[in-house]
Order: structure tokens, then sequence, then C-alpha cells
């Protein structure tokens, strides 16, 4: 209730632009550590539920009354009742490589987000998942995108050093536990597969090495800026409408990004940019 009250409420205070990320946690020291006990195929199954309820509190008439497995609801209303901004409600976005993941996105994603991988890959995925959204008549409602990080320097040498530099200093210790306090996630153990299945490059601008430092989107585009606008555009040609993209510093990748990669996606993908 309260968090449907409070998205309701930060949606219209921004003028529609709430989106809802959800996350079962990667990690399960972290996720001990905040107080949850449920193992990650209950916290998955606890989600649906949870969005479940979000979505009826917003678009019902009404009492909203539910019998689940971890809630049970009984008249709830909201009350005062500002209902999002964006309806029927903001957008929800899913990122995660289990099946159980996908399942969840099929039924309530408008975006389900991909780490890096290889094109085709990403393509045979969103074919699956579409075919899992056809039972609830969504196939046509989801979306796609990629989470990855940019490295982008108007001279490609100049990049790669950049590259360089983020894990050069990596220690043994930081990269192993990489591969062991992560390793009940999915997503990431396909991240650090492709690493070692394909070393440094899954292709010749796709970079596995910040895998070694951090969990989850550690795949990076590195190049100049055609080599990284072309890049992006094998996961555009894929099936990706969306992209969630970060660098570090981030202020500085952001602007660079703008700056140098955006136009050229903007004119080999005229019509189709929309922020």
């Amino acid at each position: 209730m309260l968090m449907a009250k409070m998205i309701s409420t930060f949606d219209q205070m921004s003028g529609g632009r709430i989106c809802i990320n959800l996350i079962a946690g990667q990690n399960e020291s972290e996720v001990e550590a905040e107080g949850v006990r449920q193992p990650k195929e209950e916290r998955y199954a606890l989600m649906e539920e949870e969005v479940s309820i979000l979505k009826a509190l917003w678009t019902t008439r009404g009492p909203v009354h539910f019998q689940g497995r971890f809630h049970t609801i009984s008249g709830a209303h909201i009350r005062p009742r500002p209902r999002p901004l964006q309806q029927p409600f903001p957008k929800f976005y899913l990122g995660g490589g289990s099946r159980q993941a996908w399942e969840v996105s099929a039924k309530h994603s408008d975006v389900h987000l991909f780490w890096g991988d290889l094109p085709e890959r990403i393509a045979e995925n969103i074919a699956e998942i579409r075919r899992m959204a056809r039972a609830h008549d969504r196939e046509d409602a989801i979306g796609f995108g990629m989470r990855l990080q940019v490295i982008c320097r108007e001279n490609e040498a100049d990049a790669w050093e950049a590259a360089d530099q983020l894990v050069r200093h990596a220690t043994e210790r930081q990269k192993q536990e990489m591969k062991t306090l992560y390793n009940r996630s999915e997503a990431n153990q396909r991240v650090q597969q492709l690493a070692r299945d394909y070393g440094d490059l899954l292709m010749p601008h796709l970079w596995t090495g910040i895998t070694k430092v951090r969990p989850g989107a550690g795949i990076a585009v590195v190049g100049d800026p055609a080599q990284c606008a072309a890049t992006l555009q094998q996961f555009i040609d894929a099936g990706c409408h969306s992209f969630c993209l970060s660098g570090y510093l981030h202020d500085e990748e952001a602007e660079r990004f703008g700056r140098l990669i955006r136009p050229i996606l903007a004119a080999n993908n005229r019509g189709r940019l929309v922020a």
C-alpha cells in the first residue's frame, strides 16, 4: 500500500518520469544483511505477487482483494487516491538471466533488460521471452533493452587505454570474489562464462574486462564513436529498443556519448530514438 502511494505521488510530482526496476538481488549475503531471508526462487515469487498487487491498486475501481502465497489483502484502498500520471501505471523494468526472471518479465515487464552478450544470443532470448509472454497476451507489449558500459574516446587507442586503467590494478582477491560472491545469479554466471569462453573480447569492440572487478553489467562497448555506434547498432538490429548505459566517470562518459555516439545512432535510426 505504502509503495503504491509513494510511486503514484512521485510519478505525479515528476511529470510522469518514474520507472520501476524489479530486482531480486544478486549476492545472498547482501540480501540477508538487509533482513531478507527468502531464497532467490521465493523472492521472484514474492516479486510477482507484489507487482500484481501494485497494478491492481492502481487500476481497480473500488476495493482490492488479493489472496496469494505471501500476501492476503481484503478491501484495500489507496487514500488519498492520486493515480500515477502514467496510465495505466509506470513502466516496469526487469533484468535477469534465469527462467524465473523471464517468467516474471513475460507477465509484467514493459522492458526486459539483458546484460552484455552476443547479438545473436540476444535475438534468440528475445524470441523466447516473447513466446513466454504470449501466454499472458503480452507478446507485443513487452520490449527489450541492453545494460552496458561505454568507454568512448575520439581515438580508439585512447579508449583502450582508458579501459585498461579501470582494471589494471585489480587484485586476485577481487577477481576471485567476482567468481564466488555472485554465483547464485544466472545472469552473472553467464557474464563470467562469456569471459572464460571468449577472453577479453566477445566482438572487436565488446570487452569483458570490467567483469573481473565488478558484478552485473561489466561488459563494455569500447572504441571511437563510429566503432561504439556500430556495436550498439547490432543490438538495436537484434531487437533492443532501450539502453541503460553508464561509464567511468559517469558524467564525463554521458557527455561523450551524447556528443559523439548519439548523433550517429540518430542518423542511422531516424524516427526511432526517443530520448
